[in-house]
C-alpha cells in the first residue's frame, strides 16, 4: 500500500493535509482495513473535532443538550463509522475537508435543539460598562452551579493559536485604522475571548457559519454546502455576525463607557 509521501506532512495547512490523505483513505477503506482508516483519520481530524468541539460546549451551555446523556467523543466515534461507511461518497480530494465537517454537523444536528438568537444581547450592545462585559465574560465560562462548561475548548491545544484576524470581522476597508487601534491595545488572547463570548449569544447557525468562515476558512459556497442552505442565506447570516462582532469591539474597547 502506498504511503503519503509529502515531506512536512503535518506542517502543511490543514486543508492539505486532508486532501494528501484521501488516496490512502480510499485505499484503505477498498480493503476494509477499518484500523488504519481510523488511524490516518485521527491524524486529520484535530479541526474538524475542534468545530464539534465548540458547537458541542455552546450546545451544552445554552441548555441545547441534556448534561450528562452525551459526550463529545460519540460524537467522534460516530464520525469515524460515518467516514468508514460513506466515503464512497467523496470523489474528489479537495472534497473530503468540507465533507467531513458536513457529516459532523449531521451528527451534531441531529441531536441539538434550536434555540432563538438572543435579541436582548445585542440591542443592549452600545450600553453594556466595561464592568459588564467582564461580568459576562466570567458567567460565560461558569454556568450557575460553578461548572466549568467550556473548560474542555478553553483548554482545547488548538484554543491559543486560533487566528481571530480582525479583518474576518470589520467589513470595510476604511475601518482600517480601528483595526490597528485594536491590535495596538488589546492582547489577542482578549480580543478572541471577547469573540468567543458575543458569538455565544448568537444563534447557533449564525456561530458556526462564522467558525467554518473565520477559523476553518471555508469560502460561503463551500458552507453553503455544509449547512445545506443557500448562499444568499450563508452571506445574510454572515454579514450580521460580523457586524454584531465589529459593534461590540468597538463599544467595548474603543469608547469611554466604564
Amino acid at each position: 500500500m502506498e504511503k503519503i509521501k509529502v515531506d512536512n506532512w503535518q506542517e502543511l495547512p490543514f486543508q492539505e493535509r486532508v486532501a494528501e490523505a484521501f488516496s490512502e483513505l480510499r485505499q484503505l477503506k477498498q480493503q476494509g482495513d477499518t484500523r488504519a482508516f481510523g488511524n490516518l483519520l485521527i491524524a486529520i481530524l484535530p479541526e474538524v473535532r475542534s468545530y464539534m468541539t465548540k458547537r458541542f460546549n455552546t450546545a451544552l451551555g445554552k441548555g441545547m443538550l441534556p448534561k450528562g446523556k452525551y459526550k463529545i467523543d460519540d460524537f467522534i466515534d460516530q464520525l469515524f463509522l460515518e467516514a468508514f461507511e460513506h466515503f464512497d461518497e467523496v470523489t474528489n480530494k479537495w472534497d473530503l475537508n468540507p465533507w467531513l465537517f458536513k457529516k459532523a454537523d449531521m451528527l451534531l444536528d441531529e441531536v441539538i435543539e434550536e434555540e432563538e438568537f438572543d435579541e436582548v444581547f445585542f440591542e443592549n450592545i452600545d450600553t453594556y460598562s466595561k464592568l459588564e462585559w467582564k461580568s459576562m465574560e466570567e458567567k460565560f465560562s461558569t454556568d450557575g452551579d460553578g461548572d466549568y462548561v467550556m473548560l474542555e475548548e478553553l483548554d482545547d491545544i488548538s484554543y491559543h493559536g486560533r487566528d481571530y484576524l480582525l479583518k474576518n470581522i470589520f467589513l470595510d476597508e476604511d475601518k482600517k485604522d480601528l483595526m490597528a487601534k485594536l491590535d495596538r491595545q488589546q492582547e489577542r488572547d482578549t480580543i478572541a475571548k471577547h469573540i468567543d463570548l458575543v458569538l455565544y449569544h448568537m444563534s447557533e447557525k449564525m456561530q458556526s457559519i462564522y467558525q467554518l468562515y473565520a477559523e476553518q476558512r471555508f469560502g460561503i459556497r463551500e458552507i453553503a454546502g455544509i449547512k445545506n442552505i443557500s448562499v444568499e442565506e450563508v452571506q445574510q447570516l454572515l454579514n450580521k455576525a460580523k457586524e454584531h462582532l465589529e459593534s461590540s469591539l468597538y463599544y467595548r474597547f474603543l469608547t469611554d463607557n466604564v
